[in-house]
């Protein structure tokens, strides 16, 4: 409750002793190193393997953050088909895949094809056994040349914003405006395609009843 005059201070216990529950945080620097050393370790285990994944290239959600680019969960399978990628093939050579991901737009399908076709050109497959060689797995030559294999696949092949630039025209190039009005049009399309069916179906009756009355 408010107090509405000059009246008591309520009761209230202020002794929390917030001095002796207080968080420090000096032991940074011995957690920098134990996650350094961490690293290293993750490294040396999966060598030569690179220690993350290949992710795609989406862009952020809402129209605030939809000028920037960002790593995804993982490719589609349209990517995936599109780039000649079997979609179990995919995760055993470090490609996340993302099956409820959808492409909505040509321009992200065609840029996650690159990205796939650019990774596996570089892609060298290391036999499971030594000596027996199977399809698709790298040659003598590549596995002698091998030595320079790289550790993360992030800073080998970096998501880089494109920078967002705009041009001007001269007055004579614009495009000539639709007929009507670009609404008009766009409402027209959405109901011719919405009542194709109906229409074709009324054609289709008013031709038989002309047909029955000229006989």
């Amino acid at each position: 409750m408010a107090i509405k005059h000059n009246q008591q201070i309520p009761h209230n216990h202020f002794r929390k002793d917030w001095q002796r529950r207080v968080r420090v945080h000096f032991d940074q620097p011995g957690r920098k190193l134990r996650r350094r050393n961490a690293r290293l370790s993750k490294a040396a285990a999966v060598a030569p393997r690179p220690v993350d994944k290949l992710r795609p290239i989406v862009r952020c959600p809402t129209i605030k953050y939809n000028r920037r680019v960002r790593a995804g969960r993982g490719f589609t399978l349209t990517e995936l088909k599109e780039a000649g990628i079997p979609r179990k093939l995919a995760p055993t050579i470090g490609i996340s895949v993302d099956p409820r991901r959808q492409n909505l737009s040509t321009e992200s399908l065609s840029v996650n094809v690159e990205r796939l076709k650019a990774y596996r050109a570089r892609l060298i497959l290391f036999p499971r056994k030594l000596g027996q060689h199977k399809k698709g797995d790298a040659t003598k030559e590549e596995l002698s040349g091998a030595k320079n294999t790289i550790t993360s696949v992030k800073a080998s092949l970096p998501i880089v914003n494109a920078e967002a630039g705009f041009t001007e025209i001269k007055k004579g190039d614009e495009p000539s405006p639709v007929e009507g009005g670009a609404f008009r049009k766009l409402r027209d399309a959405r109901s011719e395609k919405r009542n194709q069916g109906k229409r074709e179906k009324r054609a289709r009756e008013k031709a038989d009843e002309a047909a029955a009355a000229k006989k």
